[in-house]
């Protein structure tokens, strides 16, 4: 840079080579506007070194941030105008905030010495912002610049979290040479640069954890996503104390599914071996997970803790933890192991072994139906098989989130994430953007729903626009499927508002320029996967499944069934066809839970049990074409 071109720097430029040449910036999301114009200039001028990802709506810009911070590691970064602009960042910058990942927002705003003034476009960003954020603030100009521009990143990537800058147009424009500098502050002061801590326990508290583990004799292990830099650790501890192992759904990558400790997901969407590994455990050991269901984890009372977590307010957090290790997981276990002895009495891992072996022979029943309509267990079985060994899987919020959970079988260098604690519909297209964008030679899917695609389809004229290979896969049931099921199972009430109006997701695609593909039958599944995924480019797979296959947790409580035999006599308008499918399910699917549901039928709803019995044979007469009719 000339010394004349330096003199006339802006301040936007600036803020762009800094986090260019300082913190390593390549790729930005987002959407243009005249309250960004300056910054958007600036990005131009470095086209170079980073990327401007055009979206078409700046939710979908958030969301890509956080799929390329969640996989790559590296902070995500999404810009916005100001007013409708910065407001719609929100929903992606709560997942960010929920999920622990660094993102930077850089929202424009009006004129300094107009904002509070009921100007176009008016709103307060910087407070709009502050409560998904760990650090919010407003440049307040050039000599300002530097330092929160400094603090917002290194916060981001230390929280992790959001980090928002706020940047009035005017100020954007100044000349870096116009900078006034305070008398109590002086140019340059901060500087750039962060690298992660390695923190680990002291002795002390190591020794009281191994002491809880070592008393233990039916020891269940919960992982999350924080234990993803300590799968071999993880995996040597569990064959050391004999701990079948749990994943919380953000923790599915970090063991491999088939692996024999594994015991699969935890939760209304787990499975049934997790289940009864947390009802008969004596000792507990949570790694690097805050899962959000108390309910599903072990008898407070009766079953010590021994918790590791870099976040020291997430101790404690959701279990009572007799030991709480604040520290990075690989490290922390490594400590540890030393201290651990040798569990020689593997009775609890053969009982929870033996379950899953019971629960993978459901699942392969389930994922090898012929039944049509398709059930939607066959569509992410057949997924899995096509996946390469280092595929990353963006999964979507709905009951794709149980069909991924159970169904697709993590292997390899994969890698699988969704929105975890906000569960935001509509993430899986964004989040796969973010993905392929920072990892564009490996295969890259997203998984979701009819209900979720469609909050953000127009994200397929992105893939088409950057020549992102993405492959989308949707589960179209055109109902809102989790929802129905919540309704009527936990609420006891009969569907209601969750009906969608059928798209035709085939030729959506291909009026975006993206390969589409429409499959209804099980017997043409695995072909047209294969078709589609050797495509080059992105393409889109419709798989039409059936609305009504059951949404059912691993073990099903009484109340449970009576909510859901309630609904069924108290005006479900597709009764019929449900009690159809639970006939079906019941007999082939749900073991122990057979008499459960059966005498929450028999107390609450005995013409449709028998109205099921009679017709269960008649499941496959039924038109996918009208699933909200009853049959």
């Amino acid at each position: 840079m000339t010394a004349s071109n330096a003199a006339q720097r802006t301040a936007a430029q600036a803020l762009i080579d800094l986090l260019v040449d300082q913190w390593g910036m390549r790729h930005v999301f987002g959407l243009p506007g005249d309250a960004v114009n300056p910054l958007m200039e600036a990005l131009r001028q470095r086209r170079d070194a980073v990327q401007f990802i055009q979206v078409r709506h700046e939710e979908a810009a958030a969301l890509a941030a956080v799929g390329y911070a969640k996989f790559s590691g590296r902070l995500g970064v999404c810009l916005a105008t100001s007013g409708p602009g910065a407001a719609h960042l929100i929903n992606g910058l709560y997942d960010a905030k929920l999920d622990q990942v660094p993102v930077l927002a850089i929202t424009g705003m009006p004129y300094h010495d107009l904002i509070g003034t009921n100007y176009q476009q008016d709103i307060d960003t910087d407070r709009l912002i502050a409560d998904a954020a760990c650090y919010s603030e407003r440049i307040m100009g050039p000599a300002h610049l530097e330092s929160v521009a400094n603090l917002a990143v290194r916060t981001a990537l230390a929280t992790p979290g959001v980090a928002h800058l706020g940047f009035p147009v005017d100020f954007q424009e100044q000349p870096m040479a116009s900078a006034k500098y305070s008398p109590m502050d002086q140019p340059h002061h901060t500087s750039a640069g962060w690298r992660p801590p390695q923190v680990v326990p002291t002795p002390e508290d190591l020794d009281r954890a191994a002491d809880v583990l070592n008393a233990g004799s039916r020891i269940v292990m919960l992982i999350g996503s924080g234990a993803r830099d300590a799968r071999a650790e993880v995996t040597f501890v569990a064959e050391l104390l004999g701990a079948p192992v749990a994943k919380a759904l953000l923790g599915k990558d970090v063991m491999h599914d088939d692996h024999p400790y594994c015991v699969g997901g935890v939760g209304v969407i787990g499975t049934k071996a997790a289940s009864d590994a947390m009802s008969g455990a004596d000792t507990l050991l949570m790694i690097g997970t805050q899962f959000p269901y108390v309910s599903y984890l072990p008898d407070t009372q009766r079953v010590r803790c021994v918790q590791i977590d870099r976040n020291p307010t997430r101790i404690g957090l959701r279990y009572p933890a007799e030991v709480g290790l604040i520290g990075d997981a690989h490290q922390t276990l490594r400590a540890l192991i030393p201290r651990l002895r040798r569990n020689d009495d593997r009775r609890f891992l053969q009982e929870t072994q033996d379950t899953m072996r019971e629960w993978r022979e459901i699942m392969h029943r389930q994922e090898t139906s012929s039944d049509a309509p398709m059930r939607p267990q066959v569509l992410a079985h057949e997924l899995s098989r096509e996946l390469a060994d280092d595929a990353i899987i963006c999964g979507d919020s709905g009951t794709v989130t149980v069909w991924a959970s159970r169904n697709i079988q993590i292997r390899g260098e994969q890698r699988f994430s969704c929105s975890g604690l906000l569960a935001s519909m509509g993430c899986a297209l964004p989040y796969a953007i973010g993905a392929q964008v920072a990892f564009p030679d490996r295969q890259v899917v997203a998984f979701a729903g009819d209900g979720g695609i469609t909050m953000l389809m127009g994200e397929l004229a992105t893939l088409v626009k950057y020549r992102l290979p993405v492959k989308v896969v949707i589960s179209k049931n055109n109902v809102l499927g989790f929802v129905r099921w919540e309704q009527m199972l936990y609420a006891g009430n009969p569907e209601y508002g969750v009906e969608l109006q059928s798209i035709d997701f085939e030729k959506v695609a291909v009026a975006c320029g993206v390969a589409g593909y429409q499959v209804k039958h099980p017997d043409n599944l695995r072909d047209t996967i294969s078709q589609a995924f050797a495509n080059p480019g992105p393409s889109l797979i419709e798989a039409v499944t059936d609305p009504y296959e059951p949404v059912l947790p691993p073990s099903i409580r009484p109340d449970q069934a009576e909510h859901l035999a309630h609904a069924l006599k108290s005006g479900e308008p597709n009764k019929r066809r449900i009690a159809l499918t639970l006939m079906r399910d019941i007999v082939t699917d749900f073991g122990e839970n057979v008499a459960t549901l059966t005498e929450a039928l028999e107390k609450e709803a005995p013409e449709v049990l028998e109205e099921g019995k009679k017709g269960a044979k008649d499941v496959r007469d039924y038109d996918p074409a009208a699933p909200f009719q009853e049959q």
